[in-house]
Parts: structure tokens; sequence; C-alpha cells
């Protein structure tokens, strides 16, 4: 951002076009970021400009404008300008305040879920293959992204299957005195036990990560070759593994999908518009493979056009990512030269952006149009079933109208051990997990077991947030209804806590079984009114009964990652300035972390790795001088 960055501000009576005219004879030519804010300080709309004083005097003009913009501009009642010394500044500029603000006439990307990557270790002498998500700290070689965590799964069961690489972490490595199952399914060499040398496992490796960057059909010809020599020098056992390896990886080839041979590595990215709703459809090819695709339903801004939004999808997409060589878009965008800047400023490179009209690219793109198209009709279709289910929620529960936003909150332990609070979210379009919360639960007065006591510290926290956060309630974020798995006593503590918060205005609902604990007999309670049931074929028992059990799984797979967490931590995990490599190095030397524990302050200064002054505090940490 340059450091001549302006802010102008005015604000006063004017509206809609004689206010935007207003700040003409203030602005210049420069490149910025433009914001049009309503009455009460909202950002309506951020948008950035090659010229802000010819974009703005467009806005003053009182025609020409689509129904959504003439809308927009009639709620503006004060602007902000920030200029920039480039246009790609703006552009940059312009997408993080997009994310940042939210909006209402922006697109806007609503779920933007990082991607995961098959990392190949290289801080051990036999590298392990694994499936890796988050910031790429760890030595080795990342490959990626793939669409999804089940697109990786199958892969690196592919790769085991045909490099035999181990998966199995560093710990459980140097404890095996014995191979593991892997080892009997002929899916890893055993190098923890010796049955593969560390020459031998290195050429493993490096035949996977060749295949990984798209070389598997060098690869298949190397097999073949070793096949042939061990077969004619009579070493027939080994000739069968190489046949077998050379099977899985024709099958690997052949169930792939669509694995184009001119286009090494771009993603593939599809608009699809209808009825004011839009499906974007990304399709990653590296390395001459489809590594799957993901779809993604942008808010489109109360109506933008098919150039806008993709514009819009492709600049916040990449905030976070680093962009392929080559991105290929199903429609031309306006500021295409910018966008393809701005990329190749985030990549370090040369990045082409382009619209494929022609050839295995257009086909490409023809594909991952279809799958746009037809996953918006079935996205749409559920959509319209989600309403009608929220319609007979609110003429079940009196409610008025449909809620926008149910949360539903449910506790998971096992006498009061790794308690875990949990909060699901569903809306208009089903299920946001995007809004999930999981609370660890920190109340050290809490009574093991005291379900009403970790409700009360979930709800606590929960809506403190809300109230310090959007008190005004124009985020989105509060609830229309809770729903509350338990009965009157349940529902009776939350109707306490919410009214000790100052929050009364929200219907809170708990869902008991019945008298019988059969599912399908539950019974429904509030607060003021008697206990009553619904129709067991009633649709809005089953969408209830989803969304209990929904909380009901969340609240669980979050107690058992805690709970596996808990009896996988070790007395190291708390050692100031030590981390994984030396916590190995611990374990290596000493066996356990108990005989580290134990350890004199010489045998812990003669560990590798280990210095006088670290060791001095890992014998202080366990013995206490005091």
């Amino acid at each position: 951002m340059s450091d001549e960055t302006n802010i102008k501000e005015q604000s006063g009576p004017l509206s809609g076009h004689a206010c935007i005219l207003s700040y003409l004879k203030t602005l210049d030519n420069s490149p910025g970021v433009y914001r049009m804010l309503d009455s009460q300080g909202r950002v309506l709309y951020v948008g950035k400009a090659r010229n802000l004083k010819k974009r703005v005097s467009n806005y003053a003009n009182p025609t020409g404008h689509s129904a959504r913009i003439a809308r927009m501009i009639s709620q503006t009642t004060s602007m902000m300008f920030l200029t920039t010394k480039t246009e790609t500044e703006a552009l940059l500029l312009e997408q993080n305040l997009i994310k940042q603000l939210k909006p209402y006439f922006n697109v806007l990307l609503r779920d933007d879920k990082s991607f995961p990557n098959i990392l190949v270790a290289k801080d051990h002498r036999f590298p392990q293959i694994k499936k890796h998500r988050g910031r790429k700290a760890e030595k080795g070689d990342y490959y990626g992204p793939f669409a999804s965590a089940g697109a990786v799964n199958r892969t690196l069961n592919q790769l085991q299957r045909v490099f035999l690489l181990r998966n199995c972490s560093d710990t459980t490595f140097e404890n095996r005195t014995r191979p593991c199952l892997l080892y009997q399914i002929k899916r890893c060499s055993g190098p923890c036990v010796g049955y593969v040398s560390e020459k031998d496992y290195a050429i493993l490796v490096s035949d996977a990560e060749r295949f990984l960057a798209g070389k598997s059909t060098r690869v298949q010809e190397d097999l073949a070759r070793e096949m042939e020599a061990a077969s004619e020098a009579l070493e027939f056992e080994r000739a069968a593994a190489l046949r077998d390896r050379i099977r899985a990886l024709t099958q690997v080839q052949s169930t792939q999908g669509i694995n184009p041979r001119g286009v090494a590595e771009a993603d593939i990215i599809a608009l699809h518009l209808d009825g004011g709703q839009a499906c974007v459809q990304v399709f990653f090819i590296r390395a001459n493979q489809n590594w799957g695709n993901r779809d993604y339903y942008p808010r489109t801004g109360a109506g933008a056009e098919a150039s806008e939004v993709l514009e819009a999808f492709v600049g916040q997409f990449y905030g976070d990512k680093t962009p392929p060589r080559v991105v290929l878009l199903s429609h031309p965008v306006e500021n295409a030269d910018l966008v393809q800047d701005a990329l190749s400023q985030k990549a370090g490179r040369k990045v082409e952006v382009a619209v494929p009209l022609r050839g295995e690219k257009a086909e490409l793109m023809s594909g991952a149009a279809r799958n746009a198209r037809e996953s918006l009709a079935r996205r749409m279709s559920e959509t319209a079933t989600q309403a009608k289910l929220l319609r007979g929620l609110a003429d079940a529960f009196d409610l008025g109208m449909p809620p926008a936003r149910v949360e539903v909150y449910d506790n998971s332990h096992i006498q009061g051990t790794n308690a875990v609070g949990a909060m699901i979210v569903a809306g208009p379009e089903g299920f946001v997990k995007s809004q999930y919360r999981k609370f660890n639960i920190k109340g050290k007065d809490l009574t093991p077991g005291d379900d009403f006591g970790m409700m009360k510290e979930v709800l606590t926290r929960r809506f403190q947030r809300l109230i310090k956060e959007d008190p005004e309630r124009q985020s989105g974020n509060w609830p229309e209804l809770l729903l509350i798995d338990g009965g009157a006593g349940q529902v009776s503590v939350v109707a306490g806590i919410m009214a000790e918060l100052g929050v009364s205005d929200i219907p809170i609902v708990g869902v008991a079984k019945g008298v019988d604990r059969d599912h399908g007999k539950e019974e429904f309670h509030r607060t003021g009114v008697r206990p009553f049931a619904l129709q067991m074929n009633d649709p809005v028992l089953y969408f209830v009964q989803r969304l209990r059990d929904e909380a009901h799984r969340f609240a669980i797979g979050t107690h058992r990652a805690k709970r596996s967490k808990a009896i996988g931590a070790t007395p190291l995990d708390d050692l100031p300035g030590v981390g994984a490599a030396r916590k190995r190095a611990l374990l290596t030397h000493f066996g356990s972390a108990k005989a580290v524990s134990r350890a004199g302050l010489p045998d812990l200064k003669a560990v590798d790795g280990i210095s006088d002054a670290l060791a001095e505090t890992i014998y202080d940490f366990f013995h206490d001088k005091a």
C-alpha cells in the first residue's frame, strides 16, 4: 500500500445521487478504493477504480443503472476513499476490505477453507508420506492442492499400494519391534524393522515424487525394466512384487478421471448463474493430473453480473492461496489485466488468466461448467425443501416467521472428563458448517458431569461475545431459535441464563425423548407451554431429529478428538524450548517420558541436539529446586 494513501470522508443530510455528486469536487484521477455507506454507517459496497473521479461520476448520473445499483445508490448517505499508487494495489485492497466488511451489495465468497496437500516429510532418514493442511512449516516436499481430504486419502492409499511408503508417525516408527498390518497387506515396505535398506527406500520415495510430479509413465517403464531384469536373474519373488506394483499403478492411472495431456498446471474456474444464485466449480489440475474439484456458492451481491461475480471470486479465492501458472475462466472479466497482475504478484511469477475458446482447455471448461450447472440445480432444489421445513418449524413452535438461523447445543463428556460443548448452525441453505463452534469447558468449580453448569458456561461465553461484537444484531450471527437437547429442566436453566445476559427475545425449545425413550416419540418443551409432540410422520419432526443428531455427532467427535489428544500427551509436551525433533531425540535416547523425567543432568547433556542450557531447563522442569 502506498505511503501517500489518503482518507477522505464527508457526511451530511444528503443521500443518493446528490450525496455522491457532492464528493466529485474533492476527488482526483488517482486509482483507489471507495466505500459506500448508509445512514447507520454500515458499508453497502466496496469497489476499486482505475480513476476514482470517473468511477464516482458514473454513480452520480441519475439514470442508466441496473436495479441493484440504483437501490444501492439510493441507500448511500456517505462515502470513503483510499487512494493507492497502482491499480493492482487497489484490486488487492478491495478484496481485503470485502472479506473484512462483508458489504451487502458485494459478491462474497462465503466458504473459503484451506485445501489439503500431500507432504513427503524430509526430516527423517525414512521419509513419511502424509496429509497436510495449513502452513507449510515442516521440512519436505508438498504436492497439491487437492480438492478435499477424501481426494488426498484416496491418493495416499494408491501411493501406499504402489510405492510402499510409511505413513506412521516418527514416534511409532522408532518404537516398532515387528512390522504392522500395513506391511502384511503389502502397503508398506517395513523400514521400521529393517526390511528395506535406506538406499532402496530412497528409490521408492523418488519414484513416488516422480509420480506426483506427473511422470507416472516413466515410473511404470522403469518398474517394467526392473521386473524383466529380476525375471532374467531368476529372482521370481522380486519380479512378482514388481508386477503387483505395476498393476496397482495401472489401476491408479485408470481411476484418476480426466487427466489432460496438454494442461500441466491450472485451475479451471466455471460459473453458472440462475435465479440470482451462483455456483462456481473449481477443478485443480496439477502435474497433468486431475486432483479433484470443489463447488462454491458465493453471495451474488443482490444480483451481480457474471463478470463481476467471477472477478470477485478469483480475487477472494486466491487471497490466501498461491495461484497456479494458468487460471482458466468460463467468462471474461472486466479487469483481466489487473487480475493477472495481482495473481502474478501473489505467486511471485507470471500467472496467465484466460478464457479458453477451443481445444482441450475448452473441453475441460465445458465439463466444469456442466458440473456448476448441475450442482446449482441440486442446491436450489435442496434450498426449496429447506425453506419449507423452516416454515414448518415456525408453525410448530409458534415463531411467527421462519428462522433464518437455528443454533443447536449439546455437551459431551465421560464422567466429566474431557468435557466439551458444541454448537451447530442451520439456516435456509441447510447446515452451515463454517459456523459450527466447539467449547472446551474451562470451569474449574464445576462438578464432574454437571450438564447444567456446562450449558451455562457455553451459552454465557457464546452470547457475551455476541453482545460485545454485535450489539445491534447486524451481522446475521444472532440466532432466531435455540434448540437444546433436554427437557423442561434444561429449558428452564437456559431461559434463566439468557435472562441474566439480558437476551430474552430468542425462542428456546428443548427436545426430549418421550417416556419410552424411543426415537420418533420426542417431546418438545417451551417456557410456559405444556410439553407437546409432533405426528410421527411429520417432516418437521424428522428435521428436528436431524438437527439434534448433527449436534450430537459434532459434540461426540469433538470430545473424542480431545480425549485422543489427552491420551497421546506426555510430560514432554510442556517442556519449554523442546519441539518435535528434540522430543523425538529424548524419547529415542531414554526410551520413555518417565525415563526422561528421572534422568540426571549429565545424561541429558549427552543427548544429541540438547545443549547444556536446555538440559538444565529440562532437569529443572522435572526436579523442582524449591
